[in-house]
């Protein structure tokens, strides 16, 4: 007797129908970038004629061509990369500075600082107010709009307050403080390298909020010098704005709804490309950061 326990029937039916339904979610997430990827790497006329089902159709380069020959992508795609990068590392910094003291019982107005935050997450000024202030602060159609306006997430500090409170004893920092450590110096060289996995969690919010973001920049943003890669996208997807002397070596061999098809697909995968490679470093933090931070504290 090995001690296991006999799967029934009913658990057997359980288990398959569980795989049936998992299978079937998996392929209905699935598909559809599948079917993306096949479409960036067809000709446009497979495309348009829905010859593209599972795997690419008259294979060809010229869709991923055509995206590195815009005028804006490189432009738009080095853009997103700066408002990635520098706006993940203020949203981080903001984050942390506000989570760590809000987690300290001895910091005496925290339930009252907290309510504020709170009270923010349920109310706000509202579009119209939002651009007022960016525009009386001199920040219309600058890098800065971007940056500063969602510097902090009122969610994301939440959850990294939660992770300071359940996983950094008042003891050590008791240890530290008998051994003459300062609150920055305790932050610095103790609370930061054992908080990997919220940092890594918190990032990876910011970052994908930042690559995706196209709302902030169509208000704020004039100069096309300026946009991120998501505006691009979305005025090729949505307003179909593609001029086909913006591509000089595609302009003899497809019309103007070809190179639409031509460039839509391609660009989809150029801008979701970079999510996609970052994430499995971070996976492993990813839930254990996840877990920790969303218990109440």
């Amino acid at each position: 007797m090995t001690g296991r326990i006999q799967e029934t029937a009913d658990d057997r039916l359980f288990t398959i129908l569980n795989y049936i339904i998992l299978f079937i979610f998996t392929i209905t997430i699935l598909y559809p970038l599948v079917y993306i990827v096949s479409a960036s790497f067809s000709s446009s006329t497979a495309v348009i004629s829905g010859r593209v089902w599972l795997y690419p159709v008259e294979p060809t380069l010229a869709g991923y061509e055509a995206v590195f020959k815009h005028r804006l992508i490189m432009s738009s795609f080095l853009n997103s990369v700066f408002y990635t990068v520098v706006g993940t590392t203020i949203n981080v910094l903001f984050t942390l500075i506000a989570a760590y003291p809000l987690s300290r019982k001895d910091f005496m107005p925290r339930n009252a600082i907290m309510a504020l935050f709170v009270f923010t997450m349920m109310f706000s000024g509202g579009l119209i107010p939002s651009y007022l202030v960016v525009k009386e602060l001199g920040m219309i159609d600058t890098r800065w709009s971007l940056l500063i306006p969602g510097a902090l997430a009122v969610m994301n500090m939440i959850i990294a307050r939660t992770y300071f409170q359940t996983t950094i004893p008042e003891e050590l920092l008791e240890a530290a403080q008998m051994d003459g450590c300062s609150d920055f110096t305790f932050v610095r060289k103790i609370v930061i390298p054992l908080s990997g996995p919220i940092i890594a969690v918190i990032s990876l919010f910011y970052a994908v909020g930042h690559w995706n973001q196209y709302f902030n920049a169509l208000l704020y943003l004039k100069h096309q010098e300026l946009y991120p890669i998501q505006l691009v996208l979305r005025d090729i997807l949505v307003q179909n704005e593609v001029d086909a002397s913006m591509i000089t070596d595609v302009a003899d061999q497809a019309a103007r709804d070809g190179l639409r098809e031509l460039l839509k697909f391609s660009l989809i995968v150029v801008s979701t490309l970079p999510v996609l490679i970052i994430y499995p470093f971070i996976q492993k933090h990813f839930v254990k950061g996840m877990m920790i931070g969303s218990l109440k504290g």
